[in-house]
């Protein structure tokens, strides 16, 4: 299955959300410290309701650490900055979908260190600066996971 990979989230309830996400479809939840809270948080608890049992969540000190964990793995940085629409990436089983931080996206020296054509944008109208990241990450999640005709869900 996919990775989705939050980049020293800022927001609790996001990270909620995207905890619910992959209890739903399958992924794994990488968090990449420092974080803006704690996971008992109050928030989050709420907004992942009682599916954090049935996450797969993994905490990481820095992104290096991350980075060695991901080892073989595609890193598809999920950003703004994006060269390729989503939909036009080919994802592949394992493939980690990396979003930054809600208040500053993804540092220039990681972009940098992706591939261009490893660099996903969602279509927006234009003057308009970014979606909520819980909903960035179910849009691209839920788009590798048709493409692998939704293997294991129903």
């Amino acid at each position: 299955m996919f990775h989705i990979a939050l980049f020293e989230p800022q927001v609790p309830p996001n990270t909620g959300n995207i905890i619910r996400l992959v209890a739903n479809n399958g992924c794994s939840l990488h968090l990449i410290e420092p974080m803006a809270f704690d996971l008992e948080e109050k928030n989050l608890r709420r907004a992942g309701l009682d599916y954090h049992d049935l996450a797969k969540v993994f905490k990481y000190a820095n992104y290096l650490e991350f980075v060695a964990a991901m080892k073989g793995r595609r890193i598809l940085a999920c950003t703004t900055k994006g060269n390729q629409p989503y939909d036009n990436m080919i994802y592949q089983p394992g493939d980690v979908l990396l979003f930054g931080s809600e208040t500053s996206g993804l540092p220039a020296e990681i972009l940098n260190s992706i591939d261009p054509d490893r660099r996903l944008r969602i279509p927006m109208m234009p003057n308009n600066r970014s979606l909520n990241l819980s909903n960035a990450a179910a849009i691209i999640s839920y788009e590798a996971w048709r493409q692998q005709g939704f293997q294991g869900g129903k």
